[in-house]
């Protein structure tokens, strides 16, 4: 049987290691545990700890820096290569030529970066679990993380 690929976006990551625990953040937190515990394979793109985290060192969140550590070492952690970054502005050339840009011209994106570093892992098996569909699903399989049924 083969593994389904999730590939966490900074939504669901948010959720999952906010030490506040509202029903959303439960609710992705039990979300998670029915995938892995069917052996889905759960993956943290670097792009989207950094995003997390950057919040998080801002606001001097310690609780959820602690969690975000502990879920970067449960889960998969994926590295951001330099075949990532160079398709990302591949990506993002290309949403430009078309005129459909994800984000303003002067900024780094890291939509771009998290499709490249999903497209990455290859294989129609990959999708992104966000909480903001938009402009991923132009360039890559995403749903939002309540879709993705465990299976």
């Amino acid at each position: 049987m083969v593994r389904r690929l999730i590939v966490l976006d900074t939504g669901p990551i948010g959720l999952v290691t906010n030490p506040k625990l509202s029903s959303q953040g439960i609710a992705c937190n039990q979300w998670l545990q029915s995938h892995l515990k069917l052996d889905n394979h759960i993956i943290v793109p670097e792009i989207a700890d950094y995003e997390v985290r950057r919040e998080l060192l801002r606001a001097n969140k310690k609780k959820g820096l602690t969690r975000l550590d502990s879920l970067c070492q449960r889960l998969e952690y994926l590295p951001i290569t330099t075949a990532s970054m160079r398709q990302a502005a591949e990506l993002w050339a290309q949403a430009r030529q078309q005129g459909q840009p994800t984000a303003g011209d002067k900024t780094i994106d890291g939509d771009m970066i998290l499709i490249a570093q999903a497209k990455a892992l290859g294989g129609s098996d990959v999708v992104i679990a966000t909480t903001n569909v938009g402009h991923l699903s132009r360039f890559i399989a995403a749903d939002l993380w309540q879709n993705i049924l465990p299976t």
